[in-house]
């Protein structure tokens, strides 16, 4: 790396002034998905386009993070408190703004290879720029868009006298991008890297750790310091429970996993937490649900139901909080190390990392080491903690103190000296989780900045190229990754197995592929990986449920030749190898009852499923009252709660916002059918038990017309659904 240092700014105007003077009034920025973008950089860009037409601003980056709205007083009374306690501090992007104004410059143009879920589907700019790429491919293809500036949020810390930077929550894209950069550089192309420190960024270890003259420009000051995006938890509801707990039955101790974000994600590392502190609790359900009675052959084949032993080893593209959960739990502990023979010769004897003589040993027996060791071995042997942090190398023999040792391995003698004498007492420099990007609630920003440095450092901040696929180190990822279980969430599952997940047939997109399809080619390349896609049964709009297992689609991220595990509430479906009369007929056996014998009819009337084929009584009662049925017993225990681990809401604000979101579907799906409700609520007296919930929304007291009614609708929602 360079040593050369980069040119510090406090004011990001001039930043900007030496920007423009070094790439020119094209400027083509790059920016992390989600956390860590440059706020007050992109906003300062964005702001001298407005008054500078000869300047054109592209920003190519992923999920642009925005507050919550209202649209109405009531959901600002709803949302106005919950905004400033959670994202209070956080600095608006000017560019999110003019977007959802429909004001967007001429001069600039955002371009997304991911959407945040859901949040563009009917911006015209949006969706006439989105790049449609991989997660490992968005370098690949914003340097075809013809990128000039690199730029991103960074931690800083001094370490043994020295300041260095963290990544910290992004180096997912610009590990590989810098180099890219650089090398564009070489070749005479105009490019900038830039920095811009935040405090409030955690400082991660890993390969996100970088010198300062890895950047060209540096903003720096704390007065540009800025609250991170919170991402407050979603409930987990029956259906996502059920899933939850069928895929947590997949996952092989010693294994490897990787889980994304959302109440599904949640949910299945909640099923592996009660898998391992509560296993009797655990196995008990998993016999009345009749999940062992139907699965119980294959998940003993492909996962299990016992306790975390061994433990497991997380390699996600994304860190999200609730895995922090799983290593608090012990379950995330399979320490991994980045040498193929180290790695090798662990998997082969299951070795603690206290057994260096063991270890030691054993490298000498299988010839891992050359006859008289070198003296890049012998750093090596100290790097991983085999050899005493003490020992140095003196011409073939180490020094520990005032004595030599030989390290001509060949002499029975050597081996023993060196082995009683000059090791250390357990492995060192181990990983237990590879990830690539976070974003979580604010407690999680808050743990990660507290956590010990040795705990930390156990975690291992890389770019997708390195934790998406296999391609470059494959032979070590591979000795990683054993039994590794890639599970994601779809939308919706053909009959064939093919997944929808990032957009629709008529070319809306929700989000993007991300790094969904190379988990799933992952899985499928390696000797014992399994890809684990989960499905929720149906969905709603309105008073309508649809079917999520459906005959076709238009919209495909996943192909059915890389069909795998599909995971609904009611049940699990190996599609792997599968003909394709077993594929459906087991997508069939795990879709909701009221669409069962529909798709049975298509897949009949096309050949695919004998005539004489019927559904097993087992599986004919696929129901939403049936799950919640099979869950009530144990809620009543105090398993399966909506947030299991923890959540940034208040009691209240569970309720009222469940109780609001159920009161406005009404409304727009039938406004008079609301109408006796409300009218019937003017006439009663306000329950004891409403007063928590008024006083929250600062309705207690109501004065104007329009607040005697917000008042009544309050009361009208939370007693149809039950509150009050």
């Amino acid at each position: 790396m360079s040593k050369k240092q980069p040119v510090y700014f406090t004011d990001v105007e001039q930043c900007v002034d030496d920007l423009i003077g070094q790439v020119g009034k094209e400027i083509i920025l790059a920016a992390p998905l989600a956390l860590a973008k440059p706020t007050q950089l992109i906003n300062a860009i964005y702001r001298r386009l407005k008054t500078d037409p000869e300047l054109h601003f592209t920003l190519v980056t992923a999920v642009a993070l925005e507050k919550p709205t209202w649209s109405s007083e009531l959901e600002h009374r709803f949302l106005g408190p919950l905004v400033e306690r959670i994202w209070g501090g956080f600095i608006d992007f000017d560019y999110v703004l003019d977007m959802r104004k429909g004001q967007i410059p001429p001069n600039f143009e955002l371009v997304e290879f991911f959407n945040k879920a859901g949040g563009w589907m009917t911006n015209a700019h949006a969706a006439q720029n989105y790049l449609g790429s991989n997660y490992t491919h968005a370098v690949r293809d914003a340097v075809i868009n013809r990128c000039n500036v690199l730029s991103q949020l960074v931690a800083k810390q001094e370490i043994n006298g020295k300041i260095l930077f963290s990544m910290s929550s992004n180096p997912d894209t610009h590990l590989e991008g810098a180099k890219v950069m650089r090398d564009m550089r070489a070749k005479g192309e105009k490019v900038a890297i830039i920095a811009q420190v935040n405090t409030n960024l955690p400082f991660m270890y890993g390969k996100a750790v970088v010198e300062p003259g890895f950047y060209d420009m540096v903003i720096d000051s704390p007065d540009l310091d800025f609250t991170l995006f919170g991402a407050p938890k979603e409930p987990i509801n029956n259906v996502d429970w059920m899933i939850g707990l069928h895929a947590s039955t997949l996952v092989r101790d010693g294994g490897t996993i990787q889980v994304g974000i959302g109440s599904l994600g949640d949910a299945i590392v909640a099923g592996l937490d009660m898998r391992h502190r509560e296993n009797k609790a655990y196995c008990d359900f998993l016999t009345q649900a009749d999940i062992l009675s139907k699965f119980n052959p294959l998940i003993q084949t492909i996962g299990g139901t016992d306790v975390f032993k061994t433990g497991l080893l997380g390699s996600s593209e994304m860190f999200v909080d609730s895995l922090l959960e799983l290593i608090k739990a012990g379950i995330i502990k399979r320490k991994v190390y980045e040498d193929v023979r180290l790695q090798k010769l662990l998997n082969q004897k299951r070795f603690e990392d206290t057994q260096i003589e063991d270890i030691f040993r054993e490298f000498v027996a299988q010839r891992m080491l050359h006859p008289v060791i070198k003296e890049s071995e012998v750093g090596f042997l100290k790097h991983f903690g085999i050899f005493h942090p003490d020992v140095t190398y003196v011409d073939r023999s180490i020094r520990l103190g005032q004595t030599e040792y030989s390290l001509d391995m060949r002499i029975a003698k050597n081996v023993e000296a060196v082995a009683l004498n000059c090791l250390g007492p357990c492995l060192k420099n181990g990983v237990v989780l590879y990830a690539s990007f976070f974003i979580g609630p604010q407690a999680f920003y808050t743990e990660l900045r507290e956590m010990d440095d040795d705990q930390l450092k156990l975690i291992d901040m890389r770019g997708v190229d390195y934790v998406n696929q296999l391609y470059g180190n494959e032979a070590l990822k591979r000795l990683q990754r054993v039994h590794g279980r890639f599970i994601n969430a779809g939308i919706m599952v053909t009959l064939s197995g093919a997944v929808c997940a990032g957009g629709l047939e008529d070319n809306k997109i929700i989000s993007g592929p991300g790094g969904q399809y190379n988990f799933v080619a992952m899985a499928h390349a390696l000797d014992d990986g399994r890809a684990v896609t989960m499905i929720r049964s149906t969905r709603e709009a309105g008073s309508k449920t649809t079917s999520n297992v459906v005959w076709q689609y238009g919209h495909i991220t996943i192909p059915r030749h890389l069909r795998d595990i599909v995971v609904t509430e009611y049940g699990i479906a190996d599609l792997r190898g599968a003909r394709d009369r077993e594929a459906m007929t087991r997508l069939i056996c795990i879709a909701d009852s009221r669409f069962q014998e529909e798709l049975l009819d298509k897949a009949k009337a096309a050949g695919k499923i004998p005539r004489d084929w019927q559904i097993p009584e087992p599986f004919t009662n696929n129901t939403p009252q049936a799950l919640e049925e099979k869950l009530a017993a144990f809620r009543k225990k105090g398993f399966f709660k909506s947030f299991p681990f923890g959540t940034d809401f208040t009691d209240e604000e569970i309720v009222l916002g469940r109780a609001l979101r159920q009161f406005k579907q009404k409304a727009e799906e039938n406004k008079f059918a609301i109408m006796p409700g409300l009218i019937g609520q003017g006439l009663s007296s306000i329950p004891k038990t409403a007063r928590p919930y008024l006083e929250r929304m600062g309705l207690e007291d109501p004065e104007t017309m329009q607040e005697k009614l917000m008042q009544k609708i309050v009361l009208f929602a939370l007693k149809s659904s039950g509150a009050i």
